[in-house]
Order: C-alpha cells, then sequence, then structure tokens
C-alpha cells in the first residue's frame, strides 16, 4: 500500500508512468533534483503525515517505503 501510493505519487510528480518505478529504482535514476526532492518530500509528509529530515540516507523508492512504514508503526 505504501508503496503503490509513493509510486503514485512520483510517477505523478515526474510526469512518468508508475510500472516504470520499482523499489530498486534510485532517486538518481528518475533524474530527481534538489526542487523535485523538496516538493516531493512536501507531498510525502502531507500524504502519510510523517516529517522527513533531509538526508537520512534514502537512496531508493525502496529505503523511502522502508522509512515510511517505521514512521507509521
Amino acid at each position: 500500500m505504501i508503496l503503490e501510493k509513493v509510486k503514485k505519487l512520483l510517477a505523478e510528480h515526474l510526469d512518468m508512468d508508475e510500472s516504470e518505478i520499482t523499489e530498486e529504482t534510485t532517486f538518481e535514476d528518475l533524474g530527481i533534483d534538489s526542487l523535485d526532492t523538496v516538493e516531493i518530500l512536501m507531498e510525502l509528509e502531507e500524504e502519510f503525515g510523517i516529517e522527513f529530515k533531509m538526508d537520512e540516507g534514502k537512496k531508493s523508492v525502496g529505503d523511502l517505503v522502508k522509512y515510511i512504514s517505521s514512521k507509521k508503526e
């Protein structure tokens, strides 16, 4: 469920198909710049009701999903 929401949000923000995004996809693969990062994190904070810190070692979609899951428990 979290993965699907994250994929949908990223796909919408980056104007790409959700099927192109997997847990192994890195943010570098997606070509996300610093402005995209800030905007995406703000959207994720609103969607999941948690706060993100900018540099917490999240390098892939899977890392992000694990982080969100740990904060939602």
